[in-house]
């Protein structure tokens, strides 16, 4: 009986530890990278009533903004789109307001990467349906019959298996759609490829710098916390980069030190080295090769960034200035991971080039219409380090504020797969303005949205209707025009922001320092004309109409061009619409309309908004 209990007992015992090692656990959305674009893509998927398991191979959330170190925010200052609005208000109420975070010049929004942190895991933690699996590995990720399955390897060695209904590969590199053979692109484009006047000859495989970025902290007069001298240094290596002159803003001012590192100012006297001329940039094209060879490889980034360290204590003086060791959760005082300014790009429904950016009205493709997320910042490359990159002027390429269609986030001939953080389909060029922490934050929120969909809807996400993903993303404040005069506490917001996505009512690109702009300027007038040829889009009967004139638009011109496409409506349906949306003053058939109020009729009367669009932004 004791052999018989025993044998039972082993059994059991086996039993469990294998169940143990390959424990499956089911979800609605499986996350693979915890980084900026992960962690939203998890809170807008568990808010829009989903379940979420993110594989996160660190201990933080929060990727290039926490731990990389880059907790500079670049853009979207005045476009606080979303859930990047609602984590910049926690900086704000955390350290005392707008001004406190305003500590260094080369961002409005500046916090410390461990603050970031506690923030991100607060806002993940509100949400009951967010699971997330720290300092965790994935491998083998595979769909079966429509499901998803991953393997997981816990810090700890416990194995488990992940099955979900819809993929997002929000890793830092574009990891996934690589191991699952989803084509993509890397390095600089050609002209053929993507139509681009500034793109080159021919494509090739070179990338952005990368950064290897550290904290320093200021600790007082008198301090000496200079390092010892790094292996291989030579002051001449970073000769030149007091050099902080700008051509964006025309600022000539190239021989200010103490400017240069004020550049990344933190609060609490923190200082972040993330600095490109003559500075801790390096080139190192690992996009392609093993995590071993990463690793390998990115010692020499961390040496830079040493050398650069010591250059700044022994050379320019600032003794004073040392490692901020208890910032990350690391011995050496560096954080997890590399700051990537580059990975694969998706080869994806939507290719969005520049001149999608620089023209969005004037492409064959009407891309506009099927934005997802804003971004406002210039197109800013990294080749500093790389010596011979073939030469493209990204200064002279001025670009107004954009939205990314959410093609871009499709795979073109891929199913149950969403792609995230910098591996969307962008060309080479626009990912320099893609690539900013609002703007992935915001492709982090799409994603969450488009997955809840369609795991709620029961169909892959490049089925989900684009019109049903911007209204969503409108309930949830995220801009999908980037409107910078129509704010989220505007109350006609979503209106002008569905109207603008239509193209009947067009906004005003402007190319801006590194803040570029786009205005709808509500509150100006609107000619008959003007809306005579927006809406002939939607209503081919308006092509030969040409009774329209350059003049205001009236309550009565309005009636005319509604009556030629048999959407006729009387003056007092008009004045009860327009009452309806705040208008309190007296109407008449020659009372004048602006683009506001002209947005209420056409959003109330003709509901162009509720048409939806293809991937390329053509009406269905």
């Amino acid at each position: 009986m004791m052999k018989i209990s025993y044998i039972t007992f082993l059994s059991i015992f086996l039993w469990s530890w294998t169940m143990q090692l390959s424990a499956q656990t089911k979800t609605d959305v499986v996350i693979i990278g915890g980084g900026a674009s992960g962690t939203m893509a998890a809170i807008q998927a568990a808010r829009s009533g989903v379940h979420v398991i993110v594989i996160e191979e660190t201990s933080w959330l929060g990727g290039m903004l926490t731990s990389a170190g880059v907790s500079a925010i670049d853009g979207n200052h005045r476009l606080p789109s979303g859930l990047w609005g609602e984590f910049r208000q926690h900086l704000y109420d955390y350290y005392g307001g707008p001004e406190a975070v305003e500590t260094g010049w080369v961002s409005n929004t500046l916090f410390e990467p461990s603050v970031g942190n506690r923030i991100l895991q607060k806002m993940v933690k509100a949400q009951k349906n967010i699971q997330v699996l720290f300092e965790a590995s994935w491998d083998n990720a595979r769909k079966i019959n429509g499901e998803w399955f991953v393997d997981v390897k816990a810090k700890a060695g416990k194995k488990s298996t992940i099955q979900g209904k819809v993929l997002i590969d929000a890793t830092e590199l574009g990891d996934v759609m690589a191991s699952l053979n989803v084509p993509y692109y890397l390095g600089m484009d050609s002209k053929s490829l993507t139509n681009e006047s500034f793109a080159l000859e021919e494509a090739n495989d070179i990338v952005q710098d990368l950064t290897y970025v550290i904290t320093l902290k200021d600790f007082g007069k008198g301090a000496d916390k200079t390092i010892k001298k790094p292996k291989n240094y030579s002051k001449e290596e970073f000769a030149g980069c007091c050099d902080v002159s700008d051509p964006a803003t025309f600022n000539k001012d190239n021989n200010d030190c103490f400017k240069m590192l004020t550049y990344g100012r933190l609060p609490n006297n923190k200082f972040m080295i993330n600095w490109p001329k003559k500075g801790n940039d390096i080139y190192l094209n690992i996009v392609e090769r093993t995590p071993t060879e990463r690793s390998k490889l990115l010692e020499e980034a961390k040496q830079m960034t040493l050398r650069f360290v010591y250059y700044i204590q022994a050379e320019l003086g600032f003794k004073n200035l040392g490692i901020a060791y208890d910032e990350y959760p690391t011995d050496d005082g560096f954080p997890m991971i590399p700051y990537h300014r580059e990975s694969r790009r998706l080869q994806a429904k939507s290719l969005f080039s520049l001149p999608h950016v620089m023209t969005p009205f004037d492409t064959p493709e009407a891309y506009y219409r099927t934005g997802v997320v804003v971004g406002d910042y210039t197109i800013d490359h990294h080749h500093y380090k790389y010596g011979n990159a073939p030469e493209i002027d990204f200064v002279k390429i001025r670009v107004p504020s954009y939205n990314v269609p959410m093609g871009s986030l499709i795979p073109k001939d891929y199913e149950g797969l969403i792609v995230a953080e910098k591996s969307i389909g962008v060309s080479n060029i626009v990912n320099g303005a893609t690539r900013l922490q609002p703007v992935v934050l915001g492709i982090g929120q799409a994603s969450g949205v488009i997955a809840a969909l369609a795991v709620k809807n029961g169909i892959p996400p490049s089925q989900v209707s684009i019109r049903e993903a911007q209204s969503t993303l409108l309930d949830h404040t995220a801009y999908i025009m980037p409107y910078i005069d129509v704010p989220p506490a505007d109350p006609h917001f979503k209106i002008l922001q569905k109207i603008g996505a239509t193209g009947v009512v067009k906004g005003f690109g402007v190319p801006y320092k590194w803040a570029n702009q786009t205005w709808f300027y509500p509150e100006r007038e609107i000619s008959a004309f003007e809306l005579l040829v927006g809406l002939r889009s939607y209503f081919p009967l308006l092509d030969d109409n040409w009774s329209a004139s350059g003049e205001t638009l009236t309550v009565k011109g309005y009636q005319e061009i509604v009556k030629s496409i048999e959407r006729e409506i009387t003056t007092a349906d008009l004045k009860t619409i327009l009452s309806n949306g705040g208008y309190n003053e007296e109407i008449h058939t020659d009372t004048k309309l602006n683009r506001r109020w002209v947005s209420v009729l056409l959003d109330a009367h003709l509901q162009l908004f509720e048409k939806d669009v293809d991937f390329k932004g053509n009406i269905i």
